[in-house]
């Protein structure tokens, strides 16, 4: 009766230890989130459906971030939304002032539109001067203020980029701005400032070569269109096919100075935007390695739920620089 009693109580546990078991491995890790998912019974319908769909949840999906949208900037116009300094540069250009209102200082709107207002309203009134009389100074005051009212237009700009409040010093976004409004004052905004005269060297020579070419390309066109002419009596040492020769070679060197002042100029702006990058970056000699135990995630297969997670023991690294 005792022995009995015994092979039922071995039964009864064996069976319990068999549930239990099986209850284990129905359960499936979810590795983006860290909670548990029920699953049916292995070997069931519902226990491979489950799998399968868990296993299709894991798979990585792209996030796109949404894109900024004209209601977005208006929502940060109105102080309901906020938006990245770029989008603000973006919004000044076409509507200046949009920047002073993100930026609440709206103090400054009868500045930035009285002073551009003017400019153009003087610029009106000199041009019809002109128009009727025909005087060079009329012409001359004109000119000065077109070039009032697109430098006021200019600082308006240039005051919104700078009154941008940002947690981030230096803001690389910033930077970049800084140095495509004006070359070097990105770097200038990093720190770098022996990297201005460089900048403006390299602009110098290029926008040189640019203006050279560019005469002796017309001038040895224009000798070609006279000495083509019908009746021409042009006598000099250069045959037609000369003159097309030269006009084809400065033109050539003309694009070339027009590619390196565009390089130059781009290469100012990727320049401060990397450099403000890595103003925050640790460059110091201090490199350590750390070495610990520690308990590391693993996945296998499993041949009822396709995978499990489990952890092991081993060593880390840890790399300081």
């Amino acid at each position: 009766m005792q022995y009995r009693n015994l092979i039922s109580f071995i039964i009864v546990s064996l069976l319990a230890l068999t549930i239990s078991a099986t209850d284990a491995c129905a359960q499936k890790r979810n590795l983006s989130s860290g909670s548990f998912t029920a699953a049916g019974v292995p070997g069931s319908a519902n226990a491979h459906s489950d799998s399968s769909q868990e296993f299709q949840n894991q798979e990585e999906v792209p996030v796109t971030k949404p894109s900024f949208t004209i209601p977005m900037y208006f929502r940060s116009l109105a102080h309901k939304d906020t938006m990245q300094i770029q989008h603000m540069f973006a919004g000044s250009v076409i509507l200046p002032g949009s920047a002073q209102i993100y930026n609440r200082q709206t103090w400054k709107l009868p500045i930035v539109y009285g002073t551009i207002g003017g400019f153009v309203g003087g610029a009106v009134a000199f041009n019809a001067s002109y128009k009727s009389t025909g005087k060079e100074s009329a012409k001359n005051w004109r000119n000065a203020m077109i070039a009032g009212a697109a430098l006021s237009y200019y600082c308006s700009i240039l005051d919104g980029i700078i009154s941008f409040k940002s947690e981030v010093n230096p803001l690389p976004a910033r930077a970049s701005l800084y140095s495509a409004i004006l070359p070097g004052l990105g770097q200038a905004y990093n720190g770098d400032y022996w990297k201005i005269p460089i900048f403006y060297g390299g602009l110098a020579v290029s926008g040189y070569c640019w203006a050279f070419n560019q005469k002796q390309f017309k001038r040895y066109k224009q000798m070609y269109i006279d000495a083509s002419a019908e009746g021409s009596s042009y006598n000099g040492q250069l045959s037609p096919e000369n003159m097309i020769w030269y006009r084809d070679k400065f033109r050539r060197f003309r694009d070339y100075s027009i590619i390196a002042t565009v390089l130059v100029y781009a290469l100012n702006i990727i320049d401060a935007n990397v450099f403000a990058h890595f103003n925050n970056f640790d460059i110091s000699d201090d490199i350590t390695v750390d070495l610990a135990p520690g308990l590391i995630e693993t996945t296998a297969n499993s041949p009822i739920n396709n995978y499990y997670q489990g952890q092991a023991v081993g060593l880390k690294m840890n790399l300081k620089f």
